[in-house]
């Protein structure tokens, strides 16, 4: 009844079946967990976004790596900003996608050590990369700043790579290391995404709150999977039924057809 089953066409069509089960279902696994983890990442900016601010030095000091726990803590500080030693992070975008460079300056703490603050974006409108461009100065004399917490930049978290060579005063990533070598000074590890005070005229533009990640679209293609696994067997079963009765359908016509030239013919009327 089923013999067809074993013909190449069905084989072939079969094994495509089992193969296709197995990875959809891994497809799905995949999309959950990428569910998890941007949920967990989520959960994590929202608590750190929301916890009450704390001073820098109680979360990080010259040397000392910025945990997962501490990313985006609200921490504020208070010195002087140092724009002698400031510098430009190059190839960095604003909301719109627009190519620029963030400003990172020097923040000298009371007791002499040295916070990263990154200012903001500013626009790159020269008509070269090559030189220093134009940054609004920060503010003068001894003032508090708060600003989110953030790690050191790294080639493979981000995908930037540490090009060398640059013009002078231009990095490509910010890393606590480096600029503590640089200034010749300690340096707190990691770097502080400013918030407060406001820069005048908007310029440095300030750099937005974190997203949240699209959580839900990585649960719904884990169930489209899913779903999609679900229906090969009850497509490829409503394929060999259909191919069955096809074939039925064909050997009665056949039948009928044999039986009715087998059938002995009529004697002729008289």
């Amino acid at each position: 009844m089923y013999r067809f089953l074993l013909s190449r066409q069905w084989v072939i069509l079969t094994l495509v079946a089992v193969l296709l089960i197995p990875t959809m279902i891994r497809l799905g696994l995949w999309q959950m967990h990428r569910y998890e983890e941007r949920t967990a990442r989520n959960d994590l900016v929202a608590r750190a976004l929301d916890a009450a601010p704390v001073a820098a030095e109680s979360l990080t000091a010259p040397g000392r790596k910025i945990t997962t726990d501490e990313r985006y803590r609200t921490v504020t500080a208070k010195g002087r900003f140092d724009a002698d030693g400031e510098v430009v992070v190059r190839r960095r975008t604003d909301a719109d996608d627009n190519i620029g460079y963030h400003v990172l300056t020097p923040f000298v703490l009371d007791d002499g050590k040295v916070m990263l603050v990154n200012r903001g974006w500013i626009p790159a409108d020269g008509a070269s990369q090559t030189e220093y461009p134009e940054v609004p100065a920060p503010p003068r004399g001894e003032i508090t700043v708060t600003g989110r917490l953030m790690p050191d930049e790294t080639t493979e978290a981000s995908g930037i790579k540490d090009l060398q060579g640059l013009p002078d005063r231009q990095i490509m990533l910010i890393n606590s290391e480096q600029q503590a070598e640089r200034l010749d000074a300690p340096v707190l590890g990691g770097y502080v995404v400013l918030k407060e005070p406001e820069p005048k005229g908007d310029t440095p533009e300030p750099i937005g709150r974190p997203g949240n990640e699209n959580a839900a679209l990585n649960y719904a293609y884990a169930i489209q999977w899913w779903l999609f696994a679900a229906a090969v067997p009850v497509g490829w079963w409503f394929l060999v039924r259909r191919e069955k009765r096809d074939r039925e359908t064909a050997e009665a016509a056949e039948a009928a057809e044999d039986a009715e030239q087998a059938a002995p013919a009529e004697p002729a009327a008289v």
